[in-house]
């Protein structure tokens, strides 16, 4: 399957780890994009630490310079689910 979750953060550093893996719980093998708008709280560190020690291939960042805003953060996630092939997003 295809399927990617975005996931808009800014300061998500408390939430991050807990959305990821109800996420990754659930029975369809989604992937997770991750797309953080340069929180200074560590949330971009987290979801590395996540994905090096865990999911591996299923779990992506996205890293954007500032906060642009949850619309915009949204529209990089399509961008860059369909320059890589995925079909469906959530």
């Amino acid at each position: 399957m295809s399927a990617l979750v975005i996931i808009p953060t800014y300061n998500e550093r408390e939430n991050a780890e807990a959305i990821i893996r109800a996420v990754f719980a659930l029975p369809e093998p989604f992937h997770v994009l991750i797309v953080d708008d340069g929180s200074p709280d560590g949330t971009a560190q987290i979801v590395r630490d996540l994905k090096s020690s865990e999911f591996g291939e299923r779990l992506h960042l996205l890293e954007r310079k500032g906060k642009l805003g949850l619309g915009t953060a949204y529209i990089a996630g399509f961008r860059w689910g369909l320059e890589r092939g995925y079909a469906f997003f959530f």
